[in-house]
This record gives structure tokens, sequence and C-alpha cells, in this order.
């Protein structure tokens, strides 16, 4: 019988204790019923002791004992001697069976927050005043002169790829239109490649930690995940992980790897020019097909190891640019640095791979709304200005939020990130899953560390954003100091 992990449970719980009437046992026992009903839980799963889920909720055991035995009562849980207490299903057929990485943009784990609490749970920017701009700029004949053909663009329209690859000329990666795909985002991007480029079964090597929604993807496609490092990608002169790689190619030849470069989710780590040398040297040597995510590449802050330079004008070449175009994906979007709002991602890749993407992508949504890549488009005109304010604004909010948790949280730990909009911090003696689950009882949301991991590690940090300011976290601050104290690992 299949088990699911506590962590994973744990996500999927997500807002179940501080919504709805009625004690705790009682919200617990309904929670986990919808799982089931709504096929999160998979009918048959074994569920964790109770000892082990009151652990990783904060819960006294008691509260986890009172909750199985209403499901028991209800019919919705079985005791099986020797075996645990097996979930029943609501006998809906199994299909996409959700990790709960992404539960933190369900609507319903913002309730609390919007209550008066703190909502830590999401790293997105708010949008740019250019976005605005471009919209209103917009005009009859822009949408005109698309208005003769019916609309499906599967690989983007025509001017949105011819601007896309510029991009990439400008940063001195030679790169045609025809190597482009236009994406509803860079999550969707990441989603096509896991469906068309891995079997399930295939081992698919990734850093640990690393995005959440890659490993989601990834897992749902059936891939069998496998970590090198141990907590970000190598920089600082160090290259362990493609040290690890090389190393794991002695045993197993990987379908792919995923990796995250510069400015990665979650740490904001970037490899400095030594480690990218090495991973370049370790995967031309191997010839491993990589994917590199640079989704938040252009949220880089400028520090010099960072592939940037220090200048707000230059794009972040690809790490992949000195690799064999036909054994490389690069991931790319607009909506990190302008606006969540704005759905427009994309992959750089062989004319090849584009194809065999788009095929997958027109059976999931035709293609692209045109508007918004009409608005990409002059968006990419105003991408040097867009850089260089997202930059500025996010460099002050970092050293905001640094001096805060140097004020509050003296015992907490973490290295300065070279970009992205959060800070990947060590709760020294606390286990963050159950130190989220308190917090929401409280509300505060916030994604504790192991939702990042693919072995359900990094059980002491937790991703703390800042890229909205530093209210929230203030606000935040004592309630997570006073939840790390009563959840220690």
């Amino acid at each position: 019988m299949a088990r699911i992990a506590s962590t994973r449970l744990s996500r999927l719980l997500t807002g179940w204790s501080s919504e709805g009437p009625g004690p705790l046992p009682r919200r617990l026992a309904d929670a986990l019923r919808e799982l089931a009903a709504r096929g999160d839980v998979a009918g048959g799963t074994v569920l964790p002791s109770q000892r082990e889920l009151a652990l990783v909720l904060g819960v006294s055991r008691s509260t986890v004992t009172a909750a199985y035995g209403l499901l028991e009562s209800g019919g919705w849980l079985e005791s099986v001697r020797g075996s645990g207490s097996r979930l029943r299903g609501s006998g809906t057929a199994d299909g996409y069976v959700t990790e709960g990485r992404l539960v933190s943009f369900d609507a319903r784990s913002r309730t609390a927050a919007s209550a008066g609490g703190a909502d830590l749970s999401s790293g997105a920017l708010p949008g740019l005043a250019a976005v605005g701009e471009a919209v209103a700029a917009l005009t009859g004949g822009d949408v005109g002169a698309l208005l003769g053909d019916d609309g499906y663009h599967p690989y983007g329209i025509p001017a949105l790829r011819e601007g896309i690859a510029a991009y990439y000329r400008a940063a001195g990666v030679p790169t045609e239109a025809d190597q482009i795909l236009v994406t509803s985002g860079s999550q969707q991007a990441v989603w096509l490649v896991a469906q068309a480029l891995v079997e399930p079964g295939d081992t698919v090597v990734v850093e640990n930690p690393t995005y959440r929604g890659a490993l989601e993807a990834l897992r749902a496609r059936g891939a069998r995940l496998v970590p090198v490092g141990g907590d970000g990608p190598a920089g600082g002169g160090q290259s362990a992980d493609a040290a690890a790689l090389r190393r794991l190619c002695a045993h197993v030849r990987p379908r792919l790897v995923y990796l995250q470069p510069t400015a990665h989710n979650p740490t904001g780590r970037s490899m400095d020019g030594a480690a990218r040398r090495e991973w370049q040297r370790v995967l031309g040597e191997r010839e491993l097909f990589v994917v590199e995510d640079t989704a938040c590449a252009e949220l880089s802050l400028g520090d010099a190891t960072d592939g940037t330079g220090g200048v707000d004008e230059v794009a972040p070449v690809p790490l992949v640019a000195e690799l064999p175009m036909g054994a490389s994906v690069t991931v790319g979007t607009l909506s990190k640095l302008f606006w969540g709002g704005l759905r427009v991602g994309w992959v750089r890749s062989s004319p090849q791979v584009v194809a065999r993407l788009a095929k997958i992508k027109t059976s999931v949504d035709l293609s692209c709304s045109v508007v918004d890549q009409l608005v990409a488009v002059r968006l990419l005109d105003r991408l040097p200005e867009a850089r260089a304010r997202r930059r500025a604004e996010l460099r002050g909010r970092r050293d905001a939020a640094e001096a805060l948790l140097r004020a509050g949280a003296p015992h907490w730990e973490w290295t300065r990130p070279a970009g992205g909009p959060a800070l990947w911090v060590r709760v020294p003696g606390a286990d963050t899953e159950a130190l989220a689950q308190l917090a929401r009882r409280h509300g505060v949301s916030v994604v504790p560390g192991s939702a990042f991991s693919p072995v359900d590690g990094f059980r002491d940090r937790l991703r703390l954003p800042y890229g909205h300011g530093t209210d929230a976290l203030a606000a935040a601050l004592p309630t997570l100091l006073e939840c790390a104290e009563r959840a220690v690992g």
C-alpha cells in the first residue's frame, strides 16, 4: 500500500487550522476527508502515524488521535493491523495527484492573511507601471494587423518570437526566431519540457533545493529525481555540485539535468565563473541534456558573481550558451520582472525540440493570448529600464530585510542573496514544517524549506520574501519567533 510522507501531507493541509467552526480535531478530520474526496490523496493511501503527523503539524498527539477517530467512525479511515491507518477515497478515478508544493497559490491559503495576518507564501513581485502603460499604448492597428487570420499562433506571434531571439542576440547568444516557443509563463514551459522529454521512471538530476514548480511538474510526470549539492548552486569558487554529477554519471545516465545557475530559486545564489565553467565541462563531457531555468535571472542584483557584472543594462548570459543547441533548453519569462499577471514565458532550444514542445502545447491551449503577446512585444523594448528599476528596488528591500532579521532574529542564519525576491533562512533548532503550521493558526502564511527539496530536506529553512517591502515580514516576525520556540526539530 502507498504511504504519504508527513511533509507532503502537511503541504496539502495548508490553511486547515485557521478556518471553519468547531474544535481542532474536527477541522483536521474535515481537511483530510476533503483531500480524499478531491483525489489529492489517493484512496488506499496509508497516513503517517499519529505521532509523526502531530509533530509536523505542531499539534498534540491527542488532536490527531481524535481526528483519525472521527474519520474512522465516518467510514473515511480504516485501521489495518501492522500497516497503519488507510484513508479511503471517494471512488473517483485517480488522475493528476499533486505533491502540494504549489498549494500556497491556492486562495484558501490566503484567507488568514486577508483577515489581518501576514502573507509570506509567495515571492511574486507587484507589477511595474510599464505593464499598464504598454496595455494603454496598444491601438486598434496593433490588433488589426493580426485580425486577418484565425488568431491561433501555436509557436507565438512572429513579432514576439523575433523580439525574444533579439534579446538573446543582444546578450551575445546567436538565436533565431524558429528557436523560440512562446508559453504561458515559465511554469508551463517547465511542464512542457517534462511532458516532452521525460518518461515515467527516467532519472532527472536537480539541485537541492530547487524551484518547487519544477519538482511538481517532474514528479507528476513520474521522474526519479536525484539531487546534487546541498544548499543551492555551487558558487564562491566551489564546484561540488558538478563533481557530484560526474560521480553520479559513473553509475547512471540521467535523462536530463535541471539547473538554475543565476538568481537561484529559493536561495538567491548565482554560480560564479569557475562554477559555470565546471558545469559546462561536465555537461559537455557527458553529453547530457540540460534544462536551464532563467526565470529569475533578470532579478539578479548585480553582484560581481551573478553573471551580470554589476551592470543593470546587461542581460544574463545562459550557461547553456556554450553547449550544443540540440542538447539544451533555456526557459525564460517576462512574468518575474514585469508582473505575474502577464503570463508570457518562452523556451529557447533547437527548432526540432521547439516543434516537439509546440505539439504538446497545442493540445493544451491551442496558443497563448495574442493581446498578451502584443503587450510583451512593447515591454521587451523597455526591458533595460525595467531591469534597472527592479534591481534597485530589490537591493534596497533586501538590505532592509536583512537589517530587520539581524535586529529581531540575530540567531537566524542566511547567505546574502545575489538575486531574487527572498531570503533563504536557517532557523536553528526548529522544524519549519511544524513552524509553518503553527504560524498559519496565527494568521501568518509561510513556506517551509522542504517544499523546495526533492527529498523533503531543509526542514530547518524558511523562504522569507521581501519583494513587496518589509512590512509583512516585520508584522510576521514576532509570530515566527514564537512558533520557532515551540516547533523544536
